[in-house]
Formats: C-alpha cells, structure tokens, sequence
C-alpha cells in the first residue's frame, strides 16, 4: 500500500488558527477569561482533470475557447513535448498512458495503440493508486475511447478498482455525438456525487484533426464545442452544495499533437506537442512555465488527495525547480548553422550557469557552432537539429539541459576532434562520510566515443566513477562517493570526446 500523506493544509490551518488566539488576546480586557476559539475545518482536497484528445495549444489560443482560455489566465498554461518511436508513437495508447500512469513508456510499456507490452500491474493508474492506497477515497472516470474506462481487451488504462466508470463507444464520427453524453453525465457526478478524483476523456478534436488538419477551421469549431462541455464540467464543480468547504484542483492536457494537414504518430514537433492546464491551491494565475512534463499530471492528482507519488517519472506542479541550467532559458539563442531548426525557435547557448564551467581545450576547431563543445539546449531545439535518431528519447530532461552532440557538430568542416568538460562549481563535503551524485542522462554509444563522469576533491587529480559504454536511454543514475578524510569540496566533471559518433545529455545535477 502506497502511504497516505497528510493534508496539506493543516499548516495553514495551525497558521490562521493561532493568529486568531493573537488577535483575540491583543484585544481582550486585562485579567479577562479567555476562551479559546474553534479550529478552522479543513476544507476537503479534490481533483478533476480532464483529457481532450488531439488538441494543438496554440489553435486552442486562437479559437472560440472562452473556458479553457479562462483556465490559462486563471491558473498555469504549460507546453510540453512527447517521445518518439522506439520509446513510443505519438498516438493515444502511449499518450494516455503516460498521462494516467505518471511514468513514461519504457515503464508502462504501451508503446502505440495495440497495448502489446502493457505493465499495469507494475504501472497502475493514478486512480487505481489512490484506491490502493485509500480505498475511503472516491474515484470516477468516464470516456468514449473505450480502452481508458471500459473491459476492452486493450484496457482499460484505468482499471476496474476506478469506483465508478461509464464508457461509450466513439469513433472519428462517433465522438461528436458521444462527448456531449459524456459531459453531461460526468457533470452530473461532478455536481450531486461525491468524487474525490475523477478523469474525463472528450475525443472530438482528435477525430476533426484527422478529418480536417489542425489548420481548419473545422478543427476550431470542434474546439469551440469541446470548450464548451468543459465548461458544464467546471459548472458542475463549482454548483456543488458543498463546493465551499472544498479545495479543487482542476488539470486539463492532451495525449498529442496533430500535423497542420491532419494526423500523428511521427516524430515533428507538431505531433509531439502536448500542454498542462491548471488551476487550483498553490497554482499563480496566468503562470507559465517550460518544466512541466506529461507524466506530471498523474503525480499532481496524487499529492492533491494526500496519495504519495513515489515511483512515478512525474513530480507534482508545486516541486520547486532547482536546476541551474534552467537559469539560462532568457539566454537562449535562435540557430546558427543548424538550418533545419526553424529560424524563430530559440533554444541554445553555449555559456554555462553561474559557478559552472566547460573546458574546450582538447577541443577541436570549427564544425558546427551550437555544439563546439558542451551546450544547453531545450528539447525543441535540440530534437530538430535532426530527427529520428533519438533524440526525443530524452523525456527524463526537463526545460534546458547540457547537451554534448558530436555527431551534429561534424556536419561542418572542422579541425580535431570532439573533445569537451562539463565542469560543475566546488561544492562543500566532509571527509569520511559518503555522498551520492544524482543526475538525468541520454546517451547513444557508438564505438570510438567516450563518456566519463570524474570527480576530484580539495583541486586535486580528477579520478573516473562513471564511464558509459553503451546506451543509457533516458537515465536517472546515482553514483555513490566515498568521501577521502580530509577533503573539504567536490568537483564534478562530464567528459565527452568522439567525433561523428552520438551525443550525451545530462541535466538537473545534484550532490545529496
């Protein structure tokens, strides 16, 4: 059994609770009976998050979407990209999948829409998790994609132990008629039942980005419907006697992309393309952030009913984000000599964050400038430097992460050969205790490259404790540190050398 986590709010509760006892004793009489105040009720914690199939974010921007563009002004608006084939196809078994899971495909296993290899039983649904772990707590989910509610022998993603499930059959010219049915029974458990999680699956954008192409304006219209059955959702929630007493947190994404001309399954950006709304305790209206993965919706419905997310590849959206490369985002340049990136997508630089280095001295002279050396890159514009080797297997990297790529930087004439470290700050240790070294990593072998990870103490030489010599697809590592007696820092390098062979990300690098 997962452990229940406590409410959060109980802080905040102690918190006004004690005010009020200041405030009344500031104020009482001196020598005057006081009588102490009742606590505040904790209101209760619920979340909703609703699945719109196939929907581009930026035609929602543009179309008649008053309640999802509502959502965006009132709470966070972030975009995110997919995976590509091996790890998965951008279609709906992986995409909802990953979405309810809170794990990427190389754990739950669904890698296109036939389900084979699907691990559930490893993997489950976050509203199984949290009947797992608190079966008291009430759980809902309704759909016309049958293998998200229903018995299908693909399904369903999410299983039998769900509370209560409806499912509809829809198909591209089924949803149409089938959404509004879905809607306006899940408004109706939202607003006289007592769900403390539930999951809602609209389809008909997908089915008019199929017909149409995301360019449509019958792809708008589809919007502007779908806009409006989320909107009896959110009027159901909020029409709820006990609404008042309530804290709700409202989540609302999308299993992938669509071509301009109609369809998905690739690896371009278009396809790749998905988004988190939200809404909800914690969450600053008109936010807007690049960190926010897929998976994380799964772990923020979890913590939002007080459910631990240990385990999952998603982190809830109130994680504080940490990471120094990330620092560099208002740095980031637009390409160079990588012409097959579009011309507008900033995404590069090759000066590290504060306090950390990279040595070129090995390296050699010319070849492509974004990656002369080690850089920082965004997934979007890194991915695009060429497509379908790989590269959009790095879903483990969040927002900018280092990136040494020796096979795009020979695609220009150069002297030398790659040769390139990545040189973190001198960070403070104790000799004779021990530290673990935690990182995210990519990396493709190919014979005549290396990758090594060193660490040298106190300024002294540089000793290797982790070298790669095959694929590490997507990686968290930990590597254990047996701190020397009398070393007072650490410093961590990231050597990468080789020439027209693969490349090696690593990001969010910390020292625990």
């Amino acid at each position: 059994m997962s452990p229940v986590m406590p409410g959060r709010r109980a802080a905040a509760v102690a918190a006004s609770a004690a005010a009020l006892i200041t405030a009344t004793l500031a104020a009482a009489p001196a020598g005057a009976a006081l009588q102490a105040p009742a606590a505040e009720a904790a209101a209760t914690d619920k979340v909703l998050v609703i699945g719109l199939d196939g929907v581009v974010l930026d035609r929602v921007k543009v179309a008649n979407a008053p309640h999802l563009n509502g959502l965006m002004a009132q709470g966070l608006t972030a975009k995110s990209t997919l995976y590509a084939n091996p790890m998965g196809a951008t279609s709906s078994g992986p995409g909802w999948s990953t979405i309810a899971t809170g794990v990427w495909p190389d754990k739950h296993g669904v890698k296109d829409n036939s389900f084979i290899g699907k691990n559930y039983a490893a993997h489950p649904d976050f509203l199984t998790r949290i009947e797992n772990a608190n079966p008291a707590l009430n759980t809902y989910a309704a759909a016309d994609w049958e293998p998200i509610a229903s018995t299908d022998q693909n399904g369903p993603i999410f299983s039998a132990k769900t509370d209560k499930r409806l499912s509809l059959k829809g198909d591209r010219d089924g949803y149409r008629n089938e959404d509004p049915k879905i809607a306006s029974a899940a408004a109706t458990e939202l607003r006289t039942g007592n769900p403390d999680a539930s999951f809602v699956y609209l389809g008909e954008v997908d089915a008019a980005g199929h017909s149409s192409g995301a360019n449509s304006q019958a792809y708008l219209d589809s919007i502007a419907r779908v806009d409006a059955l989320v909107g009896q959702l959110l009027t159901a929630v909020q029409q709820r006697p006990t609404y008042p007493q309530e804290n709700w947190k409202i989540l609302v994404t999308t299993d992938h992309g669509h071509t301009s001309a109609g369809g998905h399954g690739g690896s371009s950006i278009a396809e790749r393309g998905t988004f988190v709304l939200a809404k909800g305790p914690g969450i600053p209206a008109g936010s807007v952030r690049e960190d926010v993965r897929l998976v994380d919706v799964a772990a923020t419905a979890l913590q939002q009913v007080g459910v631990s997310t240990a385990g999952l590849d998603g982190v809830p959206l109130n994680t504080p984000d940490s990471d120094p490369f990330d620092t560099l985002r208002p740095n980031l340049q637009a390409r160079v000599d990588e012409t097959g990136i579009p011309a507008g997508t900033k995404g590069f630089t090759r000066t590290p964050p504060a306090g950390w280095s990279v040595d070129n001295s090995k390296m050699g002279a010319g070849g492509v400038t974004e990656w002369a050396g080690w850089a920082f890159a965004t997934d979007e514009f890194w991915s695009q430097a060429q497509r379908d080797q790989w590269r959009e297997l790095n879903v483990r990297s969040r927002d900018v992460f280092a990136v040494a790529d020796s096979d795009e930087w020979d695609d220009k004439t150069h002297t030398g050969t790659f040769d390139s470290t990545l040189i973190t700050p001198k960070w403070a240790v104790t000799g004779g205790t021990t530290k673990t070294l935690k990182y995210q990593t990519h990396y493709r072998h190919e014979a005549g490259q290396t990758a090594q990870v060193l660490v040298s103490y106190n300024g002294g030489a540089a000793t290797v404790v982790k070298s790669y010599t095959a694929d590490a697809v997507a990686k968290s590592e930990a590597v254990t540190l047996q701190v020397p007696a009398g070393a007072t820092d650490v410093q961590i390098r990231f050597r990468y050398t080789g020439t027209n062979n693969w490349f090696w990300t690593v990001d969010n690098v910390t020292l625990g």
